[in-house]
C-alpha cells in the first residue's frame, strides 16, 4: 500500500481550517492510499524545512505540501524544499501551469508548483494552498500518474 504524508504551508490555518491539505487526504484515501500524518506550519523556511525531513524520516512513499508556492515575498516553501528535492520533474510543474492557465488565465504563471524526488526517493509534490489548485493537481497530474513514477524511480 502507498503511503503519503501532507504538509500544508500557511500563516492564517490550523488543521481544522485546513481545506486544502483535508482536500487532498480525502483524494488519497479514496485511491488507497494510506495518510500517515497531515500538518500545518506557518510561512517560515526553517519551520517548513523541519516538519518536511521530520516526514521524511518516517518513510513515506510521497510527501505532499501544499501553500507557500506563488510569489510574494512570504511564499517561501520552494525555496525552502528545492535542496532537499534533488531529482525534479520538470514536466509536473509546466503541465500544472498549463492547466491552471486554461482555468484562471495569467495568474497561473505566478505558480511555482513542482514535483520531484527527494534524497530518500519519496516522491514530493509542491502545490499551491488553492484548494482549487490542488483539485487540478490531483484529478489531472499526482492521482493519474503517481505509482507509475514511483515505479520508475525505483526500478
Amino acid at each position: 500500500m502507498t503511503t503519503a504524508m501532507i504538509l500544508t504551508v500557511s500563516d492564517t490555518r490550523d488543521l481544522n481550517a485546513d481545506k486544502s491539505g483535508l482536500y487532498l487526504e480525502t483524494a488519497l484515501k479514496s485511491q488507497g492510499v494510506n495518510v500517515l500524518d497531515r500538518q500545518v506550519v506557518i510561512d517560515d523556511a526553517v519551520d517548513i524545512q523541519t516538519q518536511f525531513l521530520l516526514f521524511e524520516q518516517q518513510s513515506p512513499d510521497m510527501i505532499l505540501t501544499n501553500g507557500g508556492t506563488g510569489i510574494a515575498i512570504r511564499d517561501v516553501t520552494i525555496p525552502a524544499l528545492t535542496p532537499l528535492i534533488p531529482t525534479q520533474i520538470d514536466g509536473f510543474g509546466e503541465a500544472f501551469r498549463e492547466l491552471s492557465f486554461k482555468e484562471v488565465g495569467t495568474r497561473a504563471l505566478a505558480s511555482r508548483a513542482i514535483a520531484g524526488f527527494n534524497t530518500r526517493q519519496q516522491l514530493c509534490y509542491c502545490l499551491p494552498g488553492s484548494t482549487n489548485a490542488c483539485q487540478t493537481a490531483m484529478t489531472a497530474l499526482i492521482l493519474p500518474e503517481y505509482e507509475h513514477l514511483l515505479f520508475e524511480r525505483r526500478k
